[in-house]
């Protein structure tokens, strides 16, 4: 799937440790999550996950099914293996992740991601030409992950995203009430977890997310 940096407007990010191990939930949420409009899913497997390598391929091929079937860009986070195994759309990798380097030297053809935190950060991915997007966060401070970095708000938002070359999406402590806010930077889309997770109503948590009242 090429990428376009209209896919990251609501960028929904999920795993089991996300729903408290329930494997079916997860899977009925991106359904539903991607019925209502997001416009990428990344499957994350990390922090409290509990799930052997086996099952978690099972829960990845379900939801690349779904995601297929709903045309939305599937990415995978920081596991080439996997990724590979299922012709996932593309992999996303943070700062203390599997190198960059490797990830777009085993990866053609696939949409690559680049989480960043700071001015520094953005400016080293701006001298990685393979790179599709960049995630900019923690924006507000967000209980979704472990060892989470400083809130850096939206100023700095701001400043990072004027700086990046690349395509942007805000990630961290990102909701229906806030997501207005962020998008005053002009960045290209905003990240999810927990909002669209909890939802009651995803058509609405989902507009919201991108800006419609």
């Amino acid at each position: 799937m090429k990428f376009n940096e209209q896919q990251l407007s609501v960028y929904f990010i999920a795993g089991s440790q996300n729903v408290g191990g329930d494997v079916d939930r997860l899977i009925q949420i991106v359904e539903k999550a991607c019925q209502n409009g997001i416009t990428m899913f990344q499957y994350r497997e990390k922090d409290h996950s509990t799930l052997s390598d086996n099952e978690k391929l099972k829960v990845a091929i379900k939801l690349k099914e779904i995601t297929t079937q709903y045309n939305v860009p599937y990415i995978i986070d920081d596991d080439i293996d996997l990724m590979k195994k299922i012709n996932a759309d593309g992999i996303h990798v943070g700062q203390d992740d599997t190198k960059i380097e490797r990830v777009i030297a085993e990866c053609p053809n696939k949409i690559i991601g680049l989480s960043t935190h700071s001015l520094e950060e953005v400016r080293a991915a701006n001298n990685v030409e393979s790179i599709d997007y960049i995630g900019i966060g923690p924006i507000f401070a967000t209980q979704s992950k472990l060892k989470v970095k400083p809130a850096i708000g939206i100023d700095e938002l701001n400043r990072l995203y004027q700086e990046s070359i690349h395509p942007a999406v805000a990630i961290g402590g990102i909701k229906e009430d806030n997501a207005k806010a962020v998008l005053t930077t002009n960045v290209d889309g905003v990240s999810v977890i927990s909002d669209i997770i909890d939802s009651k109503d995803f058509k609405q948590t989902i507009n919201h997310l991108k800006g419609n009242a």
